[in-house]
């Protein structure tokens, strides 16, 4: 009859038969099928232990001096408990504001995956046809959406219109609606070009509210009309194609796992209050990792252009008129009756503008930032800007006045 013996059985028969019986430690090893010095320490352990010695023991190291210590291990767990979509490298950059000694990402990560409280997935394989693209200034791109998911007590669905400043992350939209309305949208996008400026262009899907070119008959809605009379060029994404407005879609996550989750409201109203101060901190206090972990309002501002961009040659020669304009709250300017967007980041700046029989080029510090084509034909009667007496022309300009 066969008996199966333990581990620890077999290591004490392993050990009485060299200390009692007299076997070499070699032949003990070759029939057990194990090194000399596996037996030799059987041996030790034996005599320095007795028989519960002979037990399997941890492998676990006495110390581990690069291990994270209990007080930042519980940070990184508060932290995540406090900002459920925050991931390692958002909980390394916080960290790295109080602390000196931080732990690296995979460190953060094993530390979350100990605690349960990361959910393990498989990581998508990022398709090679996806191209990154971003506008070189801010207010040069708007993307817009409408997303729902934002529940009252009662049951009552709300609809957030949200809007995206293409360069910088920055949330310029954020409207509750009860429904999705071509009126209700457009509210919230005059909201916005009132507070923020008039932006170059904006980029939406082929919704209803934003689009009426998929319809029996094709027509311009009030989207439309409103970006039209504001000098916006409307761009749109193939159909079928939600990754074209990917950095809107990616704060609609952001929106959902930080704010939305697992919360319900009483009121529109209250709803609104809490949506607009998360917002003011998304905009403000949250790192980006699309901006090196950037806040979107350090971007959000006038970039200036590099000296060797494009620029007046103070000797070249143009057949025209200049003028001189003073930029709107609205960044809109209006020469000869035609009025453009050179964009929010020179309002209430004075530009040049150069007219002539077929283009109007707005500059800016010897910078080109607008050409438009022009829609009338013949000289500009008001050449000095609104409230800037004569005087204060530039010399170009005082001549140009003057008739000469």
């Amino acid at each position: 009859m066969l008996v199966e013996l333990s581990v620890m059985e077999q290591r004490y028969q392993a050990v009485l038969a060299v200390i009692q019986d007299g076997w070499k430690v070699s032949e003990v090893a070759a029939r057990l099928g194990v090194s000399r010095q596996s037996v030799h320490n059987w041996i030790t352990r034996y005599e320095h232990g007795g028989l519960a010695s002979l037990a399997d023991r941890s492998h676990r190291p006495a110390s581990c001096p690069h291990q994270i210590d209990a007080q930042t291990e519980a940070a990184i767990c508060e932290l995540r408990r406090l900002h459920p979509g925050w991931g390692p490298r958002h909980i390394q950059h916080q960290l790295a504001k109080t602390s000196t000694v931080v732990p690296s990402c995979s460190s953060i990560y094993r530390c979350l995956k100990r605690h349960r409280l990361i959910e393990l997935r498989r990581r998508r394989k990022r398709r090679d046809e996806f191209r990154r693209w971003e506008r070189d200034r801010p207010m040069q791109l708007w993307q817009m959406d409408v997303m729902g998911g934002v529940f009252l007590a009662d049951g009552t669905e709300l609809k957030v219109v949200t809007g995206i400043d293409d360069h910088s992350r920055y949330c310029v939209a954020a409207g509750l609606v009860r429904r999705a309305t071509s009126k209700a949208v457009c509210q919230v996008l005059g909201a916005s070009l009132a507070r923020y400026g008039i932006p170059d262009e904006v980029l939406t899907d082929n919704g209803k509210v934003f689009t009426g070119r998929f319809g029996p008959h094709p027509t311009e809605v009030l989207f439309d009309r409103i970006l039209r009379e504001n000098g916006v060029s409307h761009r749109h994404t193939g159909v079928r194609s939600p990754t074209t407005t990917g950095k809107v879609e990616r704060f609609h996550q952001s929106l959902r796992k930080e704010f939305l989750a697992d919360r319900t409201f009483a009121t529109l109203e209250q709803a609104q209050g809490e949506l607009d101060a998360w917002v003011v901190d998304y905009n403000t206090n949250r790192p980006h990792q699309a901006l090196e972990m950037a806040v979107p309002a350090d971007r959000f501002g006038l970039k200036r252009l590099a000296e060797d961009e494009v620029s007046v040659p103070a000797h070249e020669e143009k057949t025209g008129q200049w003028a001189q304009r003073r930029v709107g709250s609205n960044g809109v300017v209006s020469v000869d009756n035609q009025m453009f967007s050179v964009g929010n980041a020179y309002k209430t700046q004075l530009v040049d503008v150069f007219v002539d029989d077929t283009v109007i080029q707005a500059w800016c510090q010897n910078h080109l930032v607008k050409t438009v084509a022009r829609t009338r034909t013949g000289p500009v009667r008001k050449v000095r800007a609104d409230a800037l007496p004569v005087n204060d022309q530039p010399e170009p300009l005082r001549k140009a006045s003057a008739g000469t």
